[in-house]
């Protein structure tokens, strides 16, 4: 048994406007096991945070670790070998920025789970869908107008965020792999994509039947389906076949808001991914024809923010980046912080989205029984959100599950 014990903490978690009182938080092994101003232990390794602010490790409810490369295209036909090995590094610096859970919407498989779980590979946590699903010409489906090649590539390619499948029957095959295979939660990609070369933003990516297929799948292995989702007819018909996590939702309508409210279901905006593309997206390699498309998607982005908090909807933190974008990643805070309150920014990366992982109460909060998973910043990101930026160069210390990965000996 270890413990630790961290003395006055004024904490920062999105459900207060103002930091805690100090407190102390005692961890025992890779929980925290009491919060109180009096917490106490004879035995425990003491750190000492008067004057800075204690967070939960934040979390980043869409990436893509896999995405070693701008072109997804590119990235599928990488060696599995190679994308590995960038995938790690990827996930190191994810969690030297603060996150120390991320969800993965398409690509990373069990394997990566095991070894940042089983042998300790510097990373975050890993919730994962393992390949999303695509119909034919839909988002995943790479090989653009004239190539013949075989869907069937993209099955065994590590780099490949999905798998293509058409038919009622494909679909329910396809995600009963993907739940033996560890999925946590089924993707489907049920509107066009910016990345992909052959769907244009507005199609209806598979039938009813299908994504209902997709759906009864989930439940029935008591998970959830999230889509790839940006038109508000998409959405709405998403929200009929039961798909629960919106990603995106940039071209949803003010008065579709309240019906993903009333359907209990939440949204991920990845706003920052956007605004890059829209000013490097060529020089990060993104193809031409998808290039352009980011303008029918990114201003009404940031607009359907304000809709989705005025009808109270859940928002999970998202990012979605690619490649070499990825150290943008904290970024969309102060994309956030210019439509919304810092506190409910901040709520987005820890409570809230613990709520769209189904992790409420392990994740996302400095309690008892959670995970002892905690960042210490140095001031008050309630006030300046530019301090959960720049690579983590405010953090001064980095905890996931009761292990230090980061400690600059300020404490």
């Amino acid at each position: 048994m270890t413990l630790k014990l961290i003395k006055n903490a004024r904490i920062v978690d999105g459900s207060i406007a103002e930091p805690t009182e100090p407190l102390n938080i005692l961890i025992e092994n890779d929980r925290i096991c009491e919060v109180s101003a009096d917490a106490t232990s004879p035995d425990a390794e003491v750190m000492d945070v008067r004057g800075k602010t204690v967070m939960p490790g934040l979390i980043d409810c869409h990436v893509h670790v896999i995405a070693t490369t701008t072109n997804l295209g590119k990235n599928a036909d990488l060696p599995n070998s190679l994308v590995a090995l960038r995938s790690a590094k990827i996930m190191e610096r994810m969690l030297m920025r603060g996150f120390t859970t991320v969800r993965d919407l398409g690509g990373a498989d069990y394997g990566l789970v095991e070894a940042v779980e089983q042998d300790g590979l510097p990373a975050p946590r890993l919730v994962i869908c393992g390949k999303a699903l695509s119909q034919t010409g839909g988002h995943t489906d790479y090989r653009g107008r004239h190539s013949l090649r075989s869907v069937d590539y993209y099955r065994d390619q590590i780099g490949s965020l999905g798998v293509v499948v058409n038919g009622v029957d494909e679909v329910r095959r396809a995600a009963r792999e993907q739940i033996k295979g560890g999925a946590d939660f089924i993707k489907v990609m049920a509107n066009g994509g910016v990345s992909s070369p052959t769907d244009p933003i507005a199609i209806l990516a598979f039938s009813t039947e299908e994504l209902k297929a997709a759906v009864e799948e989930a439940k029935n292995a008591q998970l959830y389906v999230s889509g790839h989702l940006y038109t508000d007819e998409a959405i709405r018909r998403a929200l009929e076949c039961g798909v629960e996590s919106i990603e995106h939702a940039n071209l949803m309508k003010p008065e579709t808001a309240k019906l993903i409210r009333e359907a209990g279901a939440v949204v991920i905006p990845t706003n920052i991914t956007y605004d890059l593309l829209a000013r490097e997206g060529a020089r990060f390699g993104l193809p031409e024809e998808s290039v352009a498309k980011i303008e029918d998607v990114r201003g009404a982005g940031l607009e359907c923010l304000t809709h989705l908090h005025k009808a109270g909807v859940v928002m999970g933190y998202g990012s979605d980046l690619l490649g070499e974008m990825h150290d943008h990643q904290s970024e969309e805070f102060l994309l956030r912080g210019r439509y919304l309150p810092a506190k409910d920014v901040i709520r987005s990366a820890t409570i809230d989205a613990a709520k769209v992982l189904r992790k409420e109460g392990e994740i996302g909060v400095i309690a008892p029984g959670a995970f002892a998973d905690i960042i210490v910043v140095d001031g008050n990101p309630l006030d300046d959100l530019s301090l959960l930026t720049r690579q983590g160069v405010h953090m001064p210390l980095i905890m996931k599950g009761g292990r230090i990965f980061k400690n600059t000996g300020s404490l």
